[in-house]
């Protein structure tokens, strides 16, 4: 980092701290405080992290691969191993040395898909193991609750799996970072290959997961289907792991739809996915039309869980395997050795994410959570597996490619499930930061919080 950028990081945590401790009628203490001083200042030989990942509930098995990225991350980061993405990252700042001369070491948590769990387990990092940066998720409502601790106890939160359209909307906030893509991606991505696919003159049902990602991934896909002439039959709410969801399939049989829509993730799109093909949709003529099913978030982990009745369905990914730039080849080639199977794209943005907070702290110079938010925002970069990516600075969201992928009809073997069907251009897929499915003129960032 340059002397005039440190010289503007100084500037704002001590402006920050400052007006805080007006606030709190304690000014005078602050005199006595080291001006770098920040939640979890590393003081010795190493420096913590805390991987907070569902390994339980509905989203356990996506959460247990970011968990095997993770880890890989951090052998990576302290010189063992191949290096994977170290190699291909077009920043060099990170040699092998852990970060900013540090051994990094972590602690790993089970948010079991409940926000209050989530909270919980990652306050204990923060107070008790002294973690500088959260990472994980798999679920939005979590990503979401997480980021609001981070943001009060001055710490990063460097987002995993999250897809809601809050995240980095209505409730973003200055230490969080999002570097997987969203519901309005997924939308602007699949709309047009489903008109070119299907036709303009579809009527779709609705099956929506009930909290954050549910809503607006329902939201995104109405607005846009509906932008290239489909009709909305009906849009219904499902509770997050139900297991069961007959009796929400039985009466898209009577509604005149010929396409569902199932805004669901992890087991419940296996199941509910699973469930509509048992009831025979797939096999069914509806307004003289094949019926069809959608899925607008895909896995490779639940399309393996899906099996056969994957194929043929439409969704979109962050990334793929398959991709066959450098930065994809060099982590599927490392997780692979370690673990014995190809990454899932979850696997993927937790690994890249930890990455691009080292790569941060190396460039800011500091843990502090104010320079390495500063060193993110605006961030350029390449050789992470997504071609050139943005991380923006007005709402600290990713931009890069969005893939459109569908289910093979004759895999090889058990990981070659899904084939591309479309890279979708970042320019397809972007928006304003004010755009009204982000929260319109009254989303803001706030200020960095460096905490103590």
């Amino acid at each position: 980092m340059s002397e005039r950028t440190t010289g503007v990081t100084r500037r704002r945590v001590l402006k920050g701290a400052a007006a805080g401790a007006i606030g709190a009628g304690l000014f005078p203490t602050i005199l006595t405080r080291p001006a770098s001083a920040y939640t979890n200042e590393p003081t010795g030989s190493t420096v913590k992290l805390g991987f907070n990942v569902p390994q339980t509930g509905p989203y356990a098995a996506e959460g247990l691969d970011e968990l095997r990225a993770q880890e890989l991350a951090v052998q990576h980061l302290n010189g063992e191993g191949d290096g994977g993405m170290l190699n291909t990252f077009s920043s060099k700042v990170l040699k092998g040395n852990g970060i900013l001369g540090k051994k990094v070491e972590f602690v790993s948590g089970d948010t079991a898909t409940n926000s209050d769990v989530a909270r919980a387990s990652a306050r204990s990092m923060i107070e008790k193991d002294g973690v500088v940066m959260v990472n994980g998720g798999s679920s939005s409502g979590v990503a979401v609750a997480v980021q609001g601790l981070c943001q009060e106890a001055g710490i990063i939160f460097m987002a995993g799996l999250t897809h809601s359209n809050d995240t980095t909307g209505k409730d973003r906030k200055a230490n969080g970072f999002r570097h997987f893509f969203n519901a309005y991606m997924s939308g602007a991505a699949l709309a047009p290959v489903l008109k070119t696919a299907y036709g303009a003159d579809r009527r779709a049902y609705h099956l929506t997961a009930d909290y954050t990602w549910g809503w607006t991934q329902q939201e995104s896909l109405v607005a846009s289907t509906e932008g290239i002439g489909w009709e909305t039959v009906n849009t219904v709410l499902t509770p997050v792991g139900a297991g069961d969801f007959s009796a929400y399939i039985t009466p898209v049989l009577q509604s005149g739809a010929d396409v569902l829509v199932l805004n669901h993730y992890g087991a419940d799109m296996v199941n509910s996915l699973t469930q509509a093909v048992q009831f025979g949709l797939r096999d069914k003529q509806v307004n003289g039309k094949q019926f069809e099913i959608v899925v607008p978030l895909y896995s490779e982990l639940m399309a393996e869980g899906a099996g056969d009745n994957i194929k043929g369905v439409f969704g979109s990914m962050n990334w793929n395997w398959q991709l066959t730039d450098d930065g994809t080849k060099a982590f599927v080639k490392s997780f692979g050795e370690k673990y014995g199977r190809p990454p899932s794209n979850s696997a993927h943005t937790c690994y890249v994410q930890t990455l691009l907070y080292a790569d941060a702290a190396e460039r800011a110079g500091t843990f502090n959570p104010c320079g390495i938010a500063e060193a993110l925002e605006g961030f350029e970069f390449d050789g992470m597996g997504n071609g050139p990516t943005l991380y923006r600075a007005e709402d600290h969201q990713c931009f890069k490619d969005v893939l459109v992928m569908k289910g093979k009809d004759n895999p090889s073997n058990q990981f070659d499930i899904l084939e591309f069907v479309e890279v979708t251009p970042v320019e397809q897929v972007t928006y304003a930061p004010n755009h009204p499915m982000f929260g319109g003129d009254e989303a803001t960032l706030g200020t960095c919080n460096p905490g103590a």
